[in-house]
């Protein structure tokens, strides 16, 4: 079948590599659509500092490069292996594609997103959604109502990363928001935020093609470079300041100036990896009682309240979602460096 593996820095290749087969307790997918994350750019430019070991097998999984990408998927099942009961051939699902150790520290406390040791489906693991197949426990498996078709099912993997950290951050209907990035992240938060009745959003992004592609969607939106994030603020809050800040961004002006512009008890959420450091002065935090957190991931429970949100029709992919072919992986992965489009899928069936 046909895959796009990744070998090393800046090396995908698309390529023939045999089909697999289910063991026990696993299902054979025949996959449809598989998008292309953030963390797949980190892995692509900078594996080192996404923290792929070119030296030793995962910890978790056993796997290493040269791997199959592609965690955020969704196909149908075609075969099931010895001993899964609970779903069937012809079950249409997304995949939870996190592995855990069950040893450490975060797996005791069930926060499986943190684990010491986490490994993914498609970035550490064998196989991944950026192939003709793939073969995962069938615990993974979120099935799909009738009202999700697949390219939404490709999607819950990313928007149940804005869930979880729209969950983390507190905020309650008839909040205020700000989000930096309007990126797919970013418009994951800005769609949970409307579905916990968060309406006083505010987006703040440097590209015009992305401010005027969310602004479609409803959201109000800032230039933080040209324009006057402060004053969009205070308009938006009537000076008090918003409730929460989100920065699906990864820039490290993204924070500073969501500390700027939090009410006082407020909060800022972290979403993105950030590849460098940047300074701040820790006494914005003192001064207004406010917090900074980190999510990563998700947990089974927000791929959960994704479908549903997504089966009472929440979310909308006009403008920002697109597919491109399995040989159109590695092309597709230099144009969103370059900050052109915002979601590509790959489509293994093209």
């Amino acid at each position: 079948m046909k895959a796009a593996l990744f070998y090393k820095k800046e090396d995908v290749r698309v390529e023939e590599v045999p089909e697999p087969s289910p063991g026990p307790g696993q299902v054979k997918l025949r996959n449809a659509y598989a998008g292309i994350c953030g963390s797949d750019l980190h892995v692509y430019y900078a594996p080192e500092a996404a923290g792929v070991n070119f030296d030793a097998p995962h910890p978790v999984t056993g796997a290493m490069p040269p791997q199959v990408l592609g965690h955020e998927f969704s196909g149908t099942v075609v075969e099931v292996g010895e001993g899964v009961n609970d779903v069937a051939v012809g079950d249409r699902a997304a995949v939870w594609p996190i592995y855990f150790c069950q040893e450490c520290p975060a797996c005791d406390k069930g926060l499986y997103n943190v684990c010491r040791k986490i490994g993914f489906h498609g970035l550490t693991a064998d196989g991944g959604g950026m192939a003709e197949y793939t073969t995962v426990d069938a615990s993974k498996l979120h099935v799909l109502p009738d009202s999700v078709d697949l390219r939404m099912g490709a999607l819950v993997e990313p928007m149940s990363v804005a869930w979880h950290g729209v969950e983390k951050s507190g905020v309650s209907a008839g909040g205020s928001a700000l989000i930096a990035g309007a990126g797919p992240i970013g418009i994951g938060v800005y769609f949970a935020l409307r579905a916990k009745g968060v309406d006083r959003v505010l987006i703040s992004e440097p590209s015009a093609a992305r401010r005027e592609t969310v602004a479609r969607l409803g959201a109000a939106v800032v230039d933080p470079v040209e324009g006057d994030l402060a004053a969009a603020v205070t308009e938006l809050t009537g000076g008090s300041g918003v409730d929460v800040a989100f920065d699906a961004a990864g820039a490290g002006a993204a924070v500073t100036s969501a500390l700027a512009n939090l009410t006082p008890g407020g909060r800022v959420v972290v979403l993105a990896l950030h590849e460098r450091p940047f300074e701040f002065n820790p006494t914005q935090l003192v001064m207004g009682e406010t917090e900074v957190a980190g999510t990563l991931a998700y947990l089974p429970a927000d791929f959960d309240a994704v479908i549903e949100a997504m089966s009472r029709g929440v979310y909308d992919t006009t403008g920002w979602v697109e597919e491109v072919g399995l040989d159109d992986v590695v092309d597709a992965i230099h144009r969103l460096r370059e900050g052109a489009g915002a979601k590509i899928l790959v489509s293994s069936t093209e």
